[in-house]
C-alpha cells in the first residue's frame, strides 16, 4: 500500500513456548510487500514498527519475522484480546500501518 497501511484478516494462535503469548500471522502476500518497502529500514531480529488497529482498539506495537510460519507475526497483548473479545483461534480484522 502507498501509505503504509495493510488490511487483512487472521487467526489468533498461542505461542507453543513457555510464555502465554498470542500472535496473529501477517498473510505472505502482506509480508512480502512490508518486507521489499521496508525491510531495509527493520531494527532488531528484523522487527518493523506499527500501529495496529482491531475493533475499537488501537495501539503500537512491531511485528517479527518467523522464519518457521514464513511470514511476520503481530504480537497481541492480553488487554486488546479482552477488549476485542478474542480467544485463541478467533479470526480478527486487522489494520496495520507500518511507522517507519
Amino acid at each position: 500500500m502507498a501509505d503504509g497501511t495493510y488490511r487483512f484478516r487472521s487467526e489468533l494462535w498461542e505461542w507453543t513456548g513457555k510464555a502465554a503469548w498470542h500472535f496473529l500471522s501477517v498473510p505472505e502476500d502482506v509480508t512480502d510487500e512490508i518486507d521489499e518497502v521496508y525491510g531495509d529500514q527493520a531494527a532488531g531480529f528484523g522487527s518493523v514498527k506499527v500501529e495496529v488497529t482491531m475493533g475499537s482498539t488501537t495501539w503500537t506495537t512491531s511485528i517479527f519475522p518467523d522464519t518457521k510460519r514464513g511470514c511476520f507475526i503481530l504480537p497481541v497483548k492480553a488487554a486488546v484480546r479482552k477488549a476485542e473479545d478474542l480467544a485463541d483461534g478467533s479470526p480478527a480484522d486487522v489494520a496495520l500501518r507500518v511507522l517507519i
